[in-house]
């Protein structure tokens, strides 16, 4: 029989980003590791209400995301130490402005130009809703068909019980293909 270890979400671990937004005219950044999927055409990060960054995503509603890999980590741990309220992260990365003027980690190997479309609060928390207007990728983390290959992009993820950063590990097999094994 399995063990009742309380209410805590079992979902971990979750792909590590840096969100990028502009709070009162100036760049931001942040790191996030509560993050995920809510169809086809939709995608949610979710802040801690008093995160300074959520200010300028509820002002000018356009923002980034942008996948962390080993190369990155050192730098986006910085970001999600250090508060915006405190110290001006605008020069921790370089960067370029994308289509809609979200601000766009030049070294991440694969970013996100997103759009507020809703906001959930919670208690305590704040989850954007966001639209994906545009998704920017390194040709070297593509296969042959241009499609994006995460073995090559390597992201690294966040587990939140033990608060450490994993890297990705090896491919199991095909999705929809051990349902004939399985009866």
């Amino acid at each position: 029989m399995k063990k009742d270890i309380g209410n805590g979400i079992a979902l971990y671990p979750m792909p590590l980003v840096v969100v990028g937004a502009y709070v009162d005219g100036k760049l931001n950044w942040t790191l996030v590791g509560h993050l995920g999927i809510i169809g086809h055409d939709r995608m949610m990060i979710s802040l801690a209400k008093p995160h300074f960054i959520n200010k300028g995503i509820r002002e000018t509603g356009v923002l980034s995301v942008n996948i962390v890999d080993s190369a990155l980590l050192e730098r986006a741990d910085y970001v999600g130490c250090v508060s915006g309220h405190k110290k001006d992260k605008s020069q921790v990365f370089s960067f370029e402005v994308g289509k809609c003027g979200a601000p766009l980690i030049t070294k991440s190997p694969l970013s996100m130009e997103c759009k507020v479309v809703d906001v959930y609060e919670t208690a305590g928390f704040e989850s954007f809703i966001l639209s994906v207007e545009h998704t920017y990728a390194e040709e070297s983390v593509l296969d042959e068909k241009g499609k994006i290959d995460y073995r090559k992009v390597k992201p690294v993820l966040f587990e939140m019980p033990t608060y450490e950063y994993l890297e990705t590990g090896e491919v199991l097999g095909k999705c929809m293909s051990f349902a004939a094994s399985a009866h």
